[in-house]
């Protein structure tokens, strides 16, 4: 069996800088490469997994105006929109209005069709739409990094005797 070693001093010092340098970056990238791969499915009738339940909420919320191919487009779009520029970070903030607006349709389902993604046991659809949670909250990670939050190193130690 392999010891763990434990990182300290320079390592781990340097270890934190990064990850506080680069860490919302990588969020970014790897949220934008999800809503892209999401949104390219969505192009191609039959392949998304979630393709009914995004016609049927758009139906809903749109009260019929959007409807079938017409509201899978529009979810195409969008969730391209989104994933482009959050992986190249070109145009955020409005790729972060767009997301912050699709997270309306996108956990709405939670909402309209409980009964439905719950009858006992979640569904598969109903998973999605729970992972969905997780992008959210990655999503305003990186919204309150445009915005201009930082992370601030601290040693958690003298934070402590300060106290």
């Amino acid at each position: 069996m392999r010891k763990m070693t434990v990182i300290t001093g320079e390592r781990k010092t340097a270890a934190r800088r990064w990850l506080a340098a680069h860490s919302v970056d990588v969020l970014r990238v790897s949220l934008g490469l999800i809503f892209l791969g999401f949104g390219v499915l969505k192009f191609f009738p039959g392949v998304s997994p979630a393709q009914e339940l995004v016609v049927r909420t758009l139906e809903t919320l749109s009260f019929g105006v959007l409807s079938g191919q017409g509201a899978l487009l529009v979810t195409a779009v969008a969730e391209c929109v989104i994933g482009l520029t959050l992986v190249t970070g070109r145009f955020l903030k409005t790729g972060l209005v767009v997301l912050g607006a699709s997270l309306i349709g996108i956990m709405s389902p939670l909402v309209l069709f409980f009964t439905d993604l719950f009858p006992g046991a979640p569904t598969l659809e109903a998973q999605y739409v729970v992972k969905d949670i997780v992008l959210a909250a990655a999503g305003l990670v990186v919204a309150a990094s445009a915005l201009g939050a930082r992370f601030v190193l601290t040693d958690r130690l003298a934070v402590k005797a300060a106290d």
